[in-house]
């Protein structure tokens, strides 16, 4: 079981902190020769798998690095487009290695301001008045757990979907913030979250999380 990542979003939809707290090994390096037996084409700005699926390489996997060295984008290290280096015999054997996009920071900024629109759309369409709105979306690799304060604070979590205690989470993440972000005199309301003690306290209790699952009193 694990946590995978935290993010705080201000009542307006602004990301105002995010941890990645533990990512999954899913990358894979092979070495290939020509022609290539797999599939691939540019999405967002990316080369990713279109067709074709083994050793651990799937489709939507994205190329994160050629003989060794980063890819950034469409591009190599060396400023040489990915699918031009690729499609040449001669580049060949090659070694590539496949695996999931990390996220940049604009689109966890802009993912964050989507969850912000989503939010407010369950509560409208709830038949009741005072609806919650969302407070868990489910997937197969991972559940994404929302808390909103009375102040429009979202504090959100995604875990593995075995992983317990969330709820006592999001509410021990709220305590830290109003400890170490709000009674700090640097710190301005709806502004990024950035402390140090914050930090440190935050990597804890996710930490405590993981291994103990519930919070039990005093914690």
């Amino acid at each position: 079981m694990a946590i995978f990542s935290v993010y705080v979003v201000n009542k307006a939809g602004g990301l105002i902190y995010q941890l990645d707290h533990y990512a999954p090994r899913s990358d894979t390096e092979k070495t290939f020769s020509f022609p290539l037996d797999l599939v691939l084409r540019l999405h967002d700005e990316r080369v990713v798998v279109a067709f074709g699926q083994r050793d651990g390489i799937r489709v939507g996997h994205a190329v994160l690095a050629i003989n060794g060295a980063e890819v950034n984008g469409r591009f190599t290290a060396d400023g040489k487009d990915v699918l031009e280096f690729l499609s040449n015999p001669a580049n060949y054997p090659v070694s590539i290695r496949f695996g999931r996009h990390r996220l940049s920071s604009n689109e966890k900024l802009m993912l964050a301001s989507m969850f912000h629109s989503l939010f407010a759309i369950g509560s409208q369409l709830s038949p009741e008045v005072g609806s919650s709105g969302i407070e868990m979306l489910e997937t197969d690799t991972f559940k994404l757990h929302c808390f909103q304060t009375l102040t429009g604070i979202k504090f959100m979590v995604l875990a593995d979907p075995r992983q317990t205690g969330i709820d006592a989470l999001l509410r021990k993440i709220y305590e830290i913030y109003s400890d170490f972000a709000l009674k700090n005199p640097f710190y301005s309301l709806e502004m990024p979250i950035r402390c140090e003690l914050f930090d440190q306290n935050l990597k804890l209790a996710l930490e405590v999380a993981e291994k103990a699952g519930p919070f039990g009193p005093g914690s």
